[in-house]
C-alpha cells in the first residue's frame, strides 16, 4: 500500500505566488518531486532553484491553464522527465470579483476560461497517464465561494460550485481505475489574489476583511499535504478550511 509524500511527482499549477508556490515548497521539503507551472517563468524558475538549493527536485514548465497544448505539453513533459504523474494539484485561480450590474463581461469571461475550464484542461492532460497506470490524484482548488455566495461573487462563486460539481463526478467516475480525487475550498488565505479585482471599492472591502482575519498560504500547503499523504486505499473527497476568526 502506497502511503506519504516521498518520491511522488506531483504537478502545481499556479506556483508563480501564493497558495501554489507554498505547495511546492512545503511537498519538496516532505520529499516530492515537484513540476512547478505558470504563466511567469522568472517566478518558477527562481522558486526551482531555491528548492534545489534545499536539497529537493523540481522542474519549471512554463504554461497558461487556458490553452489546452499548453497544459498537455506539462504533463507529457513531467512524464518525459520523472516517468510518471501522481498527483495534479488544480491550483490556478483568478478572482476578480464585481456586482453583477456592471457587466464585466470579460472578467466574467476570464474566470470561467482560468477557474473551470482551466481545471478541465488539466485533468484532460494527466487523465490517460492515471487510468493507464490504474494511480493518481487529481486535487481541485475550490473556495469557500463554492458554498457561499456574497455580493460581487456571484460569478466567481459560480466558477467554484461548478468545480465542486466536477470534482464530485470525477470522483464517481474514476473508482474503476482507483483515482483519488480532492476538493480543497479555503476561506481567506493571503494570496495576490485581491491584486484581481479592479473594483476599487470591491477590492478595499475585501482588503479590510481578509487583512483582518487571513491566514498564510502555508495553511493550503499543510491541508494538501495532508490530502496526498493518505494510504492509497482513503480517498480525502472534501476538505474546507478557514481563518479560525472568518465567520464567512
Amino acid at each position: 500500500m502506497t502511503t506519504g509524500i516521498e518520491a511522488k511527482v506531483v504537478i502545481i499549477t499556479g506556483a508563480s505566488s501564493g497558495m501554489g508556490h507554498a505547495a511546492a515548497r512545503h511537498l519538496a521539503a516532505e520529499g516530492a518531486r515537484v513540476v512547478v507551472a505558470a504563466r511567469r517563468r522568472d517566478r518558477i524558475a527562481a522558486l526551482v532553484s531555491e528548492i534545489a538549493q534545499a536539497g529537493g527536485k523540481a522542474l519549471a514548465v512554463t504554461a497558461d491553464v487556458t490553452n489546452q497544448e499548453d497544459m498537455q505539453r506539462l504533463a507529457n513533459t513531467t512524464v518525459e522527465h520523472f516517468g510518471r504523474i501522481d498527483v495534479l494539484v488544480n491550483n490556478a485561480g483568478v478572482m476578480p470579483l464585481s456586482p453583477l450590474e456592471r457587466l464585466k463581461v470579460q472578467e466574467w469571461d476570464h474566470m470561467i476560461d482560468v477557474n473551470l475550464k482551466g481545471v478541465l484542461h488539466g485533468i484532460a492532460a494527466v487523465l490517460p497517464h492515471m487510468t493507464a497506470r490504474r494511480s493518481g490524484q487529481i486535487i481541485n482548488t475550490a473556495s469557500v465561494a463554492a458554498y457561499k455566495v456574497f455580493p460581487a461573487s456571484a460569478v466567481y462563486s459560480a466558477t467554484k460550485y461548478a468545480v465542486r460539481a466536477l470534482s464530485e463526478g470525477l470522483r464517481q467516475e474514476m473508482k474503476p481505475y482507483n483515482i483519488r480525487t480532492t476538493l480543497i475550498s479555503p476561506g481567506a488565505v493571503k494570496t495576490e489574489l485581491l491584486d484581481h479585482i479592479n473594483e476599487k471599492d470591491v477590492q478595499a472591502a475585501n482588503q479590510d476583511y481578509v487583512g483582518r482575519v487571513a491566514i498564510s498560504a502555508d495553511s493550503y500547503a499543510r491541508v494538501l499535504a495532508f490530502a496526498i499523504s493518505q494510504p492509497d486505499d482513503m480517498d480525502v473527497n472534501d476538505i474546507v478550511f478557514r481563518p479560525t476568526a472568518q465567520e464567512l
